[in-house]
C-alpha cells in the first residue's frame, strides 16, 4: 500500500511540476521596445524593436541612389522594386509603418519606451532587461 501511495505521490508531483512549467512558459510577457536612432537600447533576442525613424532611413537609402532626371528615377525605382532587394525593401517599409502604428496605438509619449503586454510602459531606460525587471517588480507588488 505504501508503494502505491508513494508512486501516486511521485506521479502527482511530476504532474504538478509539468503543469507549473507549462504555465510559466505560457505567461511569457510580450515585450516591445520603441525607440529611434538617437536613443540606442540594449535589447535581448526575441524582443520586438520598433524604430520610429526606420521608414525615413529606408526611404533615404532608396532615394540617395536615384538619378536626378525624374524619368530615369522612375524607371530605376520600378526596376528596383521588382527585384528581390526591392521586394525586401517594400516588406521592411511595411514593417516600419506597422511599428509606427503600433506605437501610436499604445500612446507612447517618450523614447525609449519598453512595453510589456501592451499595457505596462517604462520610459527612458535603455537597458530592456532592467525596464522589464521594473515592470515585473511593480506588477508583483500590485497583486
Amino acid at each position: 500500500m505504501t508503494d502505491i501511495c508513494s508512486s501516486v505521490s511521485q506521479f502527482l508531483h511530476k504532474l504538478l511540476l509539468t503543469s507549473l512549467l507549462a504555465a510559466s512558459t505560457a505567461v511569457q510577457a510580450e515585450t516591445w521596445v520603441i525607440t529611434n536612432q538617437a536613443h540606442p537600447v540594449s535589447a535581448p533576442a526575441g524582443v520586438r524593436t520598433i524604430r520610429l525613424d526606420d521608414q525615413q532611413r529606408l526611404e533615404e537609402q532608396l532615394t540617395a541612389q536615384l538619378p536626378a532626371d525624374p524619368r530615369q528615377a522612375e524607371a530605376t525605382i520600378q526596376r528596383y522594386l521588382a527585384s528581390p532587394a526591392g521586394k525586401r525593401l517594400q516588406s521592411d517599409l511595411a514593417q516600419a509603418q506597422q511599428g509606427v502604428t503600433d506605437a501610436w496605438s499604445l500612446g507612447v509619449e517618450k523614447l525609449p519606451a519598453v512595453v510589456v503586454d501592451r499595457r505596462y510602459i517604462v520610459y527612458g531606460e535603455p537597458d530592456v532587461a532592467k525596464a522589464v525587471a521594473l515592470i515585473d517588480r511593480a506588477r508583483s507588488q500590485s497583486r
